[in-house]
């Protein structure tokens, strides 16, 4: 399988490059240059299969430059380290089902991503004898999952730039308290779409990026978006299960636009109308809503909302979509990212039809985050976090009679205990894992939002070659 950039300056490479490349080294995401397609008695024959027996069925049709035992070990190593068997089990409640993905290390849906990239960062550094020092943005959860994935890791140094005081007190512990050499937590004076923008600008010097060894753990890593393709897959084989030959709906809160997007690659793979609908449900940080309600993708003012990890005005993964929108031609995706970044906007109203028809979307306010935080836990006694709140939400807008609906559960709600008290009055219970974490040691560095001042930081920490022993006379 080769890997082509959305902007059509890189050559061809294998899979293990794209992971390590992370960016494009044109500026570009990286995509496989086909989606390959499951017909329908593989994808039955998929049933019975634990989840990491499907993570493998699903990855190694990407991933060809692997051997399948090692694979296989990969995808076994990352997914013990979860409290639930089933990985991302779903579970009913009315007329939904919730797809809970915050069983791993940090109680986020990253984890399922990030625990198997830091896996296999860690093959591929020992296999080239090389080191990496990865260097990423967080609005909340990809941080701690990210640093979860490699802490202690002996090839790898993670520096993780947070925006000060925009994620919840406990996202930011679950990042600061961790202590290992290799890990580097920085809060920047700004939002998180100025540290992305700071991450993108570091990697499109290519001289910097190639002498410190750089890696990308955002979702702008291909390999983030090819582990989250697997459980709309999963969740369509539970539901096939119960209720044969049915099509699905999803219901995905985003705002970095790399879960949608994994359904988006999961729907092209599946046997066709096997996922009928993907929902795309924003906060009040509306642009992929505005997207789809009028074709203009426009940057608007950054809300503060109850559901931080989706305060996002710039969507990193949009640009892996619009590829798809415009066929494939890498010219005009170009020419349509750098206007944006000059004007903040691109007039997509041309093919307002195609996005109509891969997405719907609706935009959800902080009042009712907390009143269907309210509304389900007094229906149904079950707890959302304010993230899954806003798909549930948009559930409630888009749900058709007679066809099962997915809404994904992005994060336990005990990482914002604050706002499901204001919903509820009481705290959500908390897991081992958080337990007294806002008491542990914390580590980090203060910054301005320079680009000089991130890479003065990266050169002075990062982990470099040993270099080689002397030759002896």
């Amino acid at each position: 399988m080769q890997y082509l950039s959305t902007r059509g300056g890189t050559s061809p490479i294998l899979f293990s490059q794209a992971v390590m490349m992370g960016l494009a080294d044109d500026g570009g995401l990286l995509l496989p240059r086909t989606i390959p397609r499951v017909g329908c008695e593989t994808f039955n024959s998929w049933q019975k299969l634990t989840y990491p027996e499907l993570a493998y069925e699903v990855m190694s049709r990407f991933i060809d430059d692997i051997p399948g035992s090692d694979l296989r070990d990969i995808i076994n190593r990352s997914y013990a380290t979860f409290s639930c068997p089933e990985v991302a089990p779903l579970v009913h409640h009315g007329d939904l089902h919730i797809l809970e993905l915050f069983h791993g290390p940090t109680l986020a849906f990253k984890d399922i991503a990030l625990q198997f990239l830091g896996n296999l960062f860690s093959y591929l550094l020992e296999k080239n004898q090389s080191v990496l020092n990865i260097v990423g943005a967080t609005s909340g959860d990809t941080g701690s999952a990210a640093i979860a994935g490699v802490r202690g890791k002996k090839r790898i140094s993670i520096f993780i730039l947070h925006p000060y005081k925009r994620v919840s007190l406990v996202q930011e512990k679950q990042m600061t308290t961790v202590l290992d050499d290799n890990v580097f937590n920085i809060a920047i004076h700004g939002s998180f779409d100025d540290g992305q923008a700071l991450v993108k600008k570091t990697f499109t010097d290519i001289p910097f990026k190639n002498s410190f060894h750089l890696g990308a753990i955002n979702s702008i890593n291909w390999a983030r978006v090819l582990a989250q393709v697997v459980y709309y897959v999963s969740s369509c084989l539970h539901v096939n299960g119960h209720e044969k030959d049915s099509s699905l709906d999803f219901v995905v809160p985003t705002g970095n636009f790399g879960d949608i997007f994994a359904g988006f690659i999961a729907r092209r793979m599946l046997p066709a109308g096997t996922i009928r609908q993907l929902v795309l449900a924003t906060n009040e940080n509306d642009i992929l809503a505005r997207l789809v309600a009028t074709g203009i993708y426009r940057q608007g003012e950054l809300q503060i909302t109850s559901s931080p990890s989706m305060d996002i005005q710039a969507a990193s993964n949009f640009e892996r979509y619009l590829y798809y929108l415009v066929d494939g031609n890498s010219t005009r995706t170009r020419n349509l990212m750098e206007e944006f970044a000059l004007n903040k906007a691109i007039d997509l109203r041309a093919d307002h039809d195609l996005i109509r028809r891969d997405f719907a979307a609706t935009a959800v306010s902080n009042e009712e985050v907390l009143e269907t935080i309210a509304t389900f836990h007094r229906e149904h006694g079950y707890v959302l976090d304010p993230h899954t709140a806003v798909g549930v939400r948009a559930a409630a807008k888009f749900k058709t009679v007679g066809v099962p609906m997915v809404c994904l559960a992005t994060a336990h709600p005990a990482k914002f205990s604050a706002v499901v008290n204001q919903a509820i009055g009481i705290d959500p219970p908390i897991p081992e894992a958080l337990a007294g974490i806002t008491e542990r040691p914390a580590r980090c560095q203060m910054m301005a939002a320079e680009l000089g001042a991130l890479k003065e930081y990266i050169t002075t920490h990062a982990r470099r070659l040993d270099p080689p022993p002397p030759t002896r006379q």
